[in-house]
């Protein structure tokens, strides 16, 4: 019985670490199609519509069947909290990661999305979700760990050393000598409107965070934050394709794969499951997944796009991983989010009810002891 007892709770324990890792996975895919497609002349604003249209359509049913009954009931803070969600991610985030994708490599890209996890760090620091304490071990580590892995994708982005001979890649090194050349060029504007991206995709996770204590449906926030995304990006993507109807055209199967799969799996799932394991974790924990995508994007680009592997990116994503294990081992000994959240909450409205029951129940059975020590003292006298 407690052998069945501890393998439940070991399963319990690793779901969260089997959906980011899942997640992560769906994120590597996701950067390769994609940049499969803007190679093909695929617009990104156009591309971020039709993901969220996608997204919004395939969790919309889920989201009105299964969260009916337990639905919190939508106000005004609530609303203009998933607009301002809505603009920060699916708006602003993925037309600064898709355009600075279009000028760099797709490795590249994810290997700059790095600094994500610092960025969350020092947002949720400041927004007190995130319980640090200097003295401590494990917060020494949290904040060691995210140094470590920032460096190491700084070292993976800086330093290229050595091209591996892989053999799957060796016959299209000719392109990639050209390639890279003229990514070289529009590197640097590429690195700074994904690291701009990542900025508003960090906001992004710490509003979440915040807005799951007021509205803890996660598969209708998902949603409605989709369906406002799409709705946002459309007068983005109008203002700038404004005369360019061909822009909307989707001519090859990588632009329809590239819409279906990053609305379904970057959007939809990914939302999703990053809502659930944000209450439970905390949104530092599930920004510290995200050196594992860089490794399989790596690994997936050098077979799938041809892209070139280097000595110092293999370096960059062993010192990314030691980070990842030093803040997952910080985050391990700290009291789970959900414990904190609920001494944090306002009293509900079944609380209050309890609550004035106990009083009166209370107020009512004082007199009834007053009325028997009176009786008492009469007899006794």
């Amino acid at each position: 019985m407690s052998s069945t007892k501890s393998s439940a709770q070991m399963l319990k324990q690793a779901k969260p670490f089997v959906a980011l890792i899942l997640q992560q996975f769906g994120y590597a895919g996701m950067s390769i199609i994609s940049k499969a497609a803007l190679n093909q002349g695929m617009s990104q604003h156009v591309l971020v519509v039709y993901r969220h249209i996608v997204a919004a359509v395939i969790t919309a049913p889920f989201a009105i069947m299964l969260e009916r009954k337990t639905r919190p009931k939508m106000t005004c803070s609530i609303f203009f909290k998933i607009m301002l969600l809505a603009f920060l991610e699916p708006v602003l985030d993925q037309n600064l990661y898709y355009t600075g994708m279009k000028y760099t490599t797709a490795t590249f890209a994810t290997a700059m999305c790095n600094v994500l996890p610092a960025f969350a760090f020092i947002m949720a620091w400041i927004c007190r979700l995130e319980k640090v304490n200097i003295k401590k071990l494990h917060s020494q580590a949290k904040i060691l760990g995210t140094i470590v892995a920032v460096g190491g994708a700084m070292f993976m982005t800086m330093y290229n050393g050595p091209v591996l001979n892989l053999p799957w890649a060796k016959h299209v090194n000719h392109l990639h000598d050209s390639v890279n050349a003229a990514n070289n060029q529009n590197s640097l504007k590429g690195a700074l409107m994904i690291i701009a991206g990542c900025v508003c995709w960090s906001s992004f996770i710490i509003l979440q965070a915040i807005t799951l204590k007021s509205y803890p449906a996660e598969l209708s926030l998902t949603s409605l934050m989709c369906l406002m995304g799409a709705g946002q990006g459309t007068f983005v993507a109008l203002g700038m394709e404004w005369g360019n109807p061909a822009a909307w055209s989707l001519r090859s199967q990588s632009m329809i794969l590239a819409s279906l799969y990053s609305g379904v799996f970057r959007s939809g799932f990914a939302y999703y499951i990053q809502g659930i394991v944000m209450i439970q974790k905390g949104p530092v924990f599930v920004t510290a997944f995200n050196p594992v995508g860089l490794v399989i994007v790596a690994i997936l680009s050098s077979f799938i796009l041809s892209e070139l592997m280097y000595l110092g990116r293999v370096i960059g994503a062993v010192i990314i991983v030691v980070g990842l294990y030093m803040v997952l081992w910080g985050k391990s000994k700290d009291k789970p989010p959900s414990e904190l959240i609920e001494k944090d909450l306002p009293t509900t409205d079944e609380q209050m009810t309890v609550k004035n029951e106990t009083t009166k129940t209370q107020n009512q059975e004082l007199p009834a002891i007053d009325d028997t020590i009176k009786r008492s003292g009469e007899e006794f006298v």
